[in-house]
């Protein structure tokens, strides 16, 4: 015989084919444990209470179990031993359409209105564990380390142009002499003053042969000024703790490499632990990357860049963040774009791998397919490409002309629209004799005409046609 196993939020409910109720397993009435008993079932893992539903039925007779879903079925066949079936859409829709009398026939709920308040509570409890679940997932930690190592980096830069500065107020000439930050910090700590910097004390810290010359050389003639003993004490701890922010950037750096180990294999081997961390914190998780295709992934990180080019029809980038990648990185300029999509190629296959393969690891065979291609890429392009000829510009397309000044004319003036300034053509001007004229008529008149001031004086506005004052 057939029977349907159904979940409801307030426990589990066999029908037989009838769609009549044979059995049922009821939670108990505590929210948060029915919402554990359903997270479980969604991951397809049998509960308690269905455990123990199936074992009655199988005793009664009944010899064929049909689930909801495939993934619970496979759990229920692969543990208990029994035939199964998964059920149709439609099936499962008409059952979970009786919840509320399946319910209340039960003796869960006294009304709808209590199995509403029910089914509230559970759903909250729910949406809790999966919100849980999902931060405490391994990729959004390897994030939230990977970002931390970023922001000590920062921070030991910001400290370490502190203390040089502030050191070299004292002795300015190491600071030109040691390059690297750490052990610019471990000389500070450990000899402190300047008289402290002599061979024996330099080898000592396993500075090179030759640049401890240079710097006790530098000690015994420094031009820095003298300071006091307290001064030398603070600048010391301030070098003592950038030193531990580098042991707290070591640990660090192990711990994304062990987490990364644990978590994405394949990415680790392909691209290193860093650069693979980075990539899964930018895509936002292990699941989100491995979804993005190739071409994707390439990108990563120049999203600005990407576009930009498809705003203005710019170049667009060949590479974004796995441009860290060391094949990549020491690369020639002509091939990286090539080196790129092969590294982007093996790392998308990478990331399914690691997300959606169960364990399965292929790192070693990507990285010698990477090697094999990055080889004959180097082989192929080994010199740089010939630069690429100008298209010939077609006949009665646009030119943009070059701007020229204007032209003088014979009498010192600018051609042009608008006003004539110096000099410009306005006609011959008749003689001027004064008399009263249009006091706005600047070609002619008197009173407003600063070229003869014979005259007499002006009228009022005249816009009209040109007066003349007779001759006496």
């Amino acid at each position: 015989m057939k029977i349907f196993i159904v979940q409801f939020p307030f426990g589990v409910a066999a029908f037989d084919e009838n769609n009549g109720l044979v059995e049922k397993a009821l939670f108990p009435k505590k929210a948060q444990d029915a919402a554990k008993n359903l997270l479980k079932t969604e991951s397809g893992k049998l509960s308690d209470q269905m455990s123990s539903l199936i074992s009655l039925l199988a005793s009664v007779g009944y010899d064929t179990f049909v689930f909801e879903s495939a993934k619970l079925a496979e759990e229920a066949q692969k543990k208990m031993k029994i035939p199964v079936e998964v059920a149709k859409p439609a099936e499962i829709a008409v059952l979970h359409s009786r919840m509320g009398e399946v319910a209340i026939e039960s003796g869960f709920a006294k009304d709808e209105q209590e199995l509403s308040v029910w089914n509230r509570s559970v759903s909250l409890e729910l949406a809790k564990l999966r919100i849980k679940g999902a931060s405490g997932k391994r990729d959004l930690i390897v994030a939230q380390a990977i970002q931390t190592l970023d922001s000590l980096d920062q921070t030991v830069n910001l400290f370490m142009g502190r203390l040089r500065e502030w050191y070299g107020v004292y002795f300015p000439e190491l600071d030109r002499l040691v390059e690297k930050h750490e052990t610019y910090s471990r000389l500070v700590v450990n000899l402190g003053d300047r008289e402290n910097f002599s061979v024996e004390n330099l080898e000592k810290e396993n500075i090179p042969k030759e640049r401890t010359q240079l710097v006790a050389k530098a000690a015994e003639s420094s031009m820095g000024a003298d300071i006091a003993e307290a001064d030398l004490e603070m600048i010391q701890a301030l070098a003592k703790d950038v030193l531990d922010f580098y042991l707290l950037r070591k640990n660090m750096e192990d711990y994304v490499d062990r987490t990364m180990e644990e978590l994405a294999p394949n990415v680790r081997t392909v691209a290193g632990a860093l650069l693979g961390a980075r990539l899964i914190a930018m895509a936002g998780s292990l699941q989100n990357l491995a979804m993005r295709p190739a071409s994707t992934i390439q990108v990563i990180g120049a999203e600005k860049a990407l576009f930009r080019s498809l705003k203005t029809g710019a170049r667009p980038p060949k590479h974004g963040l796995i441009f860290q990648h060391t094949l990549l990185h020491d690369a020639k300029r002509w091939q990286r774009g090539k080196i790129a999509r092969v590294i982007a190629g093996k790392l998308a296959i990478a990331a399914r791998a690691d997300a959606f393969g169960q364990g399965h690891y292929i790192g070693d065979k990507l990285k010698a397919d990477i090697n094999k291609r990055i080889e004959e890429i180097h082989v192929k392009y080994k010199e740089p490409p010939a630069p690429k000829e100008s298209k010939p510009r077609p006949e009665g397309s646009f030119e943009r002309r070059e701007q020229r000044p204007p032209r003088r004319d014979d009498r010192g003036g600018f051609r042009g629209g608008g006003k004539n300034f110096g000099g410009g053509d306005r006609g011959p001007r008749p003689p001027r004799h004064g008399g009263g004229g249009g006091g706005r008529n600047f070609s002619y008149g008197g009173g407003r005409d600063r070229g003869d001031r014979r005259g007499g004086g002006g009228g009022g506005p005249n816009r009209g046609p040109e007066r003349r004052a007779p001759e006496s």
